[in-house]
């Protein structure tokens, strides 16, 4: 078994920061009115700016391929080209398209020769599974590198024209034409961007971390979806797919938009995210006074001091002088939010070795959990 470390770090935001008043500019208004829930979702989740791959006509800029290849390409240097890649896999929750493969599809932006490739899909943990892919890869020996991403290009889900239909039909039936809170919630709260981190088996440059372990958690055998697209959430807690209805409905429900069930989501994830924490720190026998860097992706502000409080009630405290978020002036960018941290941090000077960093991803589409533990090289 070899050694793993993440030699470089890189990152990717598309065009310039946008600030709160002017989000509605590139994503447009739906109804030619002004959003009232916007007020209410900004105040609470803190973020003050994040990045659109649009232009000011809501025209995108970058696929999310794009993005992703972008980011690789601030990992090449004289010590590490295209060309030396053995393996590439990236994570996002939304791929340009259903296939080929997203992997595939940043593969062909690189130009380079034939690797391994792997997609990891889901919401904010499929940047870490592709993380993980990468870092059981090199652990085995099947590799000495790899590239692994995490990206999103959100934005152009969320314009405003992907709902007009919905609000159409709903004045059609004289009913009142506002979207339900939980599609218009996820508009308010999700960006673009991508991060990438390269892998060798041997630490390099000034600073490297070692990836000492890495842990994962599934909770949807027992619990129903919390986020979700593609698919309506039924009575019952399931989810109908988008190809069970027939195709002139997709518009009429807005089926393709992102969905947040925030009562689901205010229920469990604090709770079982507390909970798998604890379980992790207490299968490597780690006390929580041991990390000098917690890197918790956190979807909003609202969940920052409550997430502390429900650590803190199973004996897990991290103090806050230790906690390393950027979700305020990043947004939330989902499966490369983590990258976006890491990379920050990593490249900030202010890294000391023998440092240990706890990195925690939680992910409420059916409650998934994702951890890593790294020491400063």
């Amino acid at each position: 078994m070899f050694e793993v470390y993440i030699t470089k770090a890189g990152k990717y935001l598309p065009n310039d920061p946008i600030s709160n008043d002017e989000m509605e500019n590139y994503l447009g208004m739906i109804n030619d009115a002004t959003s009232k829930a916007r007020r209410i979702v900004l105040r609470n989740n803190g973020i003050t700016s994040r990045y659109y791959a649009l232009d000011k006509r809501g025209k995108p800029t970058h696929t999310n391929a794009a993005l992703t290849n972008n980011a690789i390409e601030t990992l090449f240097d004289e010590s590490f080209s295209r060309k030396d890649t053995q393996l590439l896999s990236c994570g996002t929750s939304t791929p340009d398209n259903l296939l080929p493969s997203h992997a595939a599809m940043v593969h062909g932006l690189m130009k380079n020769h034939s690797i391994e490739l792997n997609s990891s899909s889901g919401v904010c943990c499929a940047g870490m599974n592709a993380l993980k892919f990468g870092y059981l890869s090199i652990k085995s020996g099947s590799t000495k590198n790899a590239i692994c991403t995490g990206s999103e290009r959100l934005s152009s889900w969320m314009l405003a024209d992907k709902f007009e239909n919905e609000v159409t039909n709903l004045k059609n039936l004289q009913e009142q034409p506002i979207l339900a809170f939980k599609k218009e919630f996820l508009r308010w709260m999700l960006s673009d961007g991508a991060g990438a981190f390269l892998l060798e088996n041997k630490p390099k440059g000034e600073i490297s971390l070692k990836i000492e372990w890495m842990e994962a958690y599934s909770f949807a055998y027992e619990l129903e979806a919390c986020m979700y697209a593609g698919g309506e959430k039924m009575e019952n807690g399931e989810i109908k797919s988008w190809s069970d209805y027939p195709a002139e409905e997709w518009s009429k429900q807005s089926i393709f938009s992102l969905k947040q069930d925030v009562k689901t989501l205010d229920k469990y994830i604090l709770e079982k995210g507390s909970e798998c924490i604890k379980t992790s720190l207490e299968k490597h026998n780690i006390n929580p006074s041991e990390v000098d860097h917690f890197l918790p992706h956190i979807s909003s502000n609202y969940f920052a001091d409550r997430s502390y409080d429900a650590m803190a009630a199973r004996n897990v405290v991290f103090p806050k002088e230790k906690w390393f978020m950027n979700l305020s002036k990043v947004g939330n960018v989902g499966a490369a939010s983590i990258y976006l941290m890491v990379e920050e941090l990593m490249n900030s000077g202010k890294l000391k070795k023998g440092e240990k960093i706890l990195l925690v991803v939680p992910e409420s589409g059916r409650f998934s959990y994702a951890h890593a533990y790294l020491t400063v090289c």
